[in-house]
């Protein structure tokens, strides 16, 4: 070409790549920092890898990647001392969009180039995003070359020519639009460069290291560079401690405390991948803080988003994973997915399980201590990741009410002997709250036997699935019915009422109970000395309105009314006592009038029907009338309804002041 100044048309297949460029192409247009570093940090790469294989004779000298800024002008350049373009090549890298000289560089050099960020040959254009004029001067590094200058406005329009330009390499210049003027902030510039390009591979320099001096900062005459060039990913794990783990957490994680465990992952086959994932401490388990793991490509910051990489319960893991060899489009903001990122998810999932194993073996106190952080993150795991359930199935481990560790293995040998039942199934008791579940739990215990706690947000979602990996296994929350019948070690006889009995003790419970719950009343024979009433949740039902509070998919559950067990204790002699007064107070029912016929019409059946349940409702009102005026059933039921959170407002106040007249009674009369 000549030296002349040449004017012409980007080549490009639609009429105007800039609309395009700006609302399309990249999600954020931020990113247009982001591309220009890469593209300067490719070029000073692809230096060095010529001064390695003997090609480029002379001195590399100072290979920064300078960032300069002027806010009033709204200027903004990026500058490398990379391998430069000759104006053939800014005609054919540039001018004919999408060509990129990074693949063609890569595939002359693939063995020896080292990390070469750029793919898609459209990075540069992001700068038109931002700005109403760009600019690039630029002296090649090969002998003789003479420095180009282009310049377009971001119209399909160029020019293209001579350069006063005298240093190998790149300079491009933009000239922010009005638009764009918070990237004309020093601060904005700096938080860009931290996100995106905190451990690029070559130096980047921003502004000057300052000191204090005279009451205030001051430029000193040194660099600030900006970026770690060798992250802590990037050594060999052999060369590491424990302490520089916690130092790069802090490094990445200012706010955070300590992690509770790391993984350096680190493999060249079948794929490249680098990184190290952390476990971080959980304080409220539910306030979980995902999207915490960094996605880099050859050390640029890619997106926070790893979603379709890691499987979903690792994103809540923090850390760094680096790969070359996922794929990415042309923004390189989101991820494609393909087989490779299929083997790097597996991978990463194996080299997790692989890690909490060694700590379950090796480390087995300080598994035990940091557990109640991490079994959030197992569980989730378990539910969520089939490959992942059968090795935590080995390393898992659940914690009694008296704070002793087991792992699933152990836990069954510890407990089948005491707590198998009459099917042979071995039966896990569990509390969720040992505060109130407190007198179930003593009272299983009296019985000899063991309690879990498991006060996870997801348990009821976990017991579920144990109960499907742990052959003949049965969970039951302790507080689900009676310890006898949690366990039952024989056929038990049903206690023996008649139809008309089991109608009036049901309504006259039914009477002295909330409303707006649904209860199933039975009578059964507890011992004389045990409580008068037992209130329980049916096992499955509770655990299945848990399930669907927290999305289970089963949101039927939860839009039912809440089910109530009472056990009436037909031996306690209060009971006794409440039924012998309802006897002599309520007269028995009326015999029901005959059915109609078979051969009745429906007017005929629907009056036969009517009559008898005007009987059935005379006798109701008045056995719910004695129980509303009987104290004693009222002071029992209140006791249980108060063992189990029940009663509020001002049935509460009533038992306290009822309570309050029996002791007076008893006491002072």
């Amino acid at each position: 070409m000549s030296k002349n100044t040449a004017k012409g048309q980007i080549g490009v297949t639609t009429e105007n790549i800039f609309p395009v460029i700006k609302q399309f192409l990249y999600s954020d247009h931020e990113i247009f920092l982001r591309e220009l570093v890469a593209n300067a940090v490719d070029a000073t790469q692809k230096m060095k890898a010529l001064g390695s294989l003997g090609e480029f004779k002379g001195e590399l000298g100072d290979l920064k990647v300078r960032i300069e800024l002027d806010p009033k002008k709204k200027i903004l350049k990026v500058t490398d001392r990379g391998i430069g373009m000759t104006a053939d090549e800014v005609d054919r890298f540039i001018n004919q969009i999408a060509f990129s000289s990074a693949g063609e560089f890569l595939e002359k050099y693939k063995d020896k180039a080292g990390s070469i960020i750029g793919h898609f040959g459209l990075g540069f254009y992001s700068a038109f995003m931002v700005s109403k004029k760009v600019s690039i001067d630029s002296l090649s590094w090969k002998e003789d070359a003479e420095a180009v200058k282009w310049t377009c406005d971001g119209s399909p329009e160029y020019e293209m020519g001579p350069s006063d330009h005298k240093d190998r390499g790149t300079v491009i210049t933009l000239w922010l639009d009005d638009d764009s003027s918070e990237f004309a902030q020093k601060e904005k510039i700096g938080e860009l460069l931290s996100k995106y390009c905190k451990f690029m591979p070559v130096p980047i320099v921003f502004g000057k290291e300052q000191e204090w001096k005279d009451g205030k900062y001051v430029d000193t005459d040194k660099d600030k560079i900006i970026n770690n060039i060798e992250p802590l990913w990037a050594k060999a794990p052999g060369d590491l401690k424990d302490e520089d783990y916690k130092k790069f957490y802090r490094e990445l994680y200012p706010m955070n405390e300590e992690p509770l465990f790391y993984i350096h992952l680190n493999v060249d086959y079948p794929f490249n991948l680098t990184g190290i994932l952390y476990f971080p401490k959980i304080k409220e388990r539910m306030a979980i803080d995902r999207n915490k793991i960094s996605l880099y490509c050859n050390q640029m910051f890619v997106t926070d988003h790893v979603d379709n990489i890691v499987p979903d319960f690792m994103t809540l893991l923090h850390g760094v994973i680096d790969s070359p060899d996922i794929p990415l489009n042309v923004s390189r903001s989101y991820l494609q997915s393909d087989a490779n990122v299929k083997k790097i998810s597996t991978y990463i999932t194996r080299k997790v399980a692989d890690r909490l194993e060694e700590i379950f073996k090796e480390q087995r106190t300080d598994l035990e201590a940091k557990w109640d952080n991490l079994k959030l993150f197992i569980e989730y795991g378990m539910l969520s990741d089939e490959k992942f359930c059968e090795r935590a199935l080995k390393f898992a481990l659940v914690k009694n009410t008296d704070g002793k560790f087991f792992s699933l293995e152990e836990y069954r040998k510890a407990i089948e002997t005491a707590q198998t039942d009459k099917d042979k199934k071995v039966v896990y008791l569990y509390a969720t709250d040992t505060e109130a579940q407190y007198p179930f739990i003593e009272e299983a215990k009296n019985k000899g036997y063991d309690v879990l706690l498991m006060d996870c947000e997801l348990d009821s979602h976990y017991v579920n699935l144990l109960e499907r990996k742990i052959e003949n296994t049965r969970f039951a929350r302790v507080d689900s019915d009676s310890v006898e019948r949690l366990i039952p070690k024989e056929e038990r006889i049903k206690l023996e009422m008649s139809e008309a009995d089991r109608y009036d003790l049901e309504n006259m419970f039914k009477a002295v109970l909330p409303e707006g719950n649904d209860y199933y009343v039975e009578g059964d024979n507890l011992g004389e000395n045990e409580a008068p009433i037992l209130i329980t949740r049916n096992e499955f039902m509770r655990r299945y309105r848990e399930m669907s509070a927290l999305g289970g998919g089963m949101n039927f559950y939860g839009e039912m009314p809440e089910s109530y067990n009472i056990t009436v204790n037909m031996e306690n002699p209060l009971v006794a006592k409440v039924l012998a007064a309802k006897t002599e107070e309520v007269a028995p029912q009326a015999e029901l009038p005959a059915e109609a016929p078979e051969n009745a019409s429906e007017e005929e059946k629907k009056a036969a029907r009517d009559a008898r349940e005007e009987v059935r409702k005379a006798h109701r009102t008045d056995v719910e009338a004695f129980a509303r005026g009987n104290e004693i059933l009222h002071q029992v039921t209140d006791l249980a309804l108060l063992a189990n959170g029940m009663l509020k407002g001002k049935a509460l106040a009533d038992f306290i002041e009822r309570s309050r007249k029996v002791i007076t009674d008893a006491y002072l009369k």
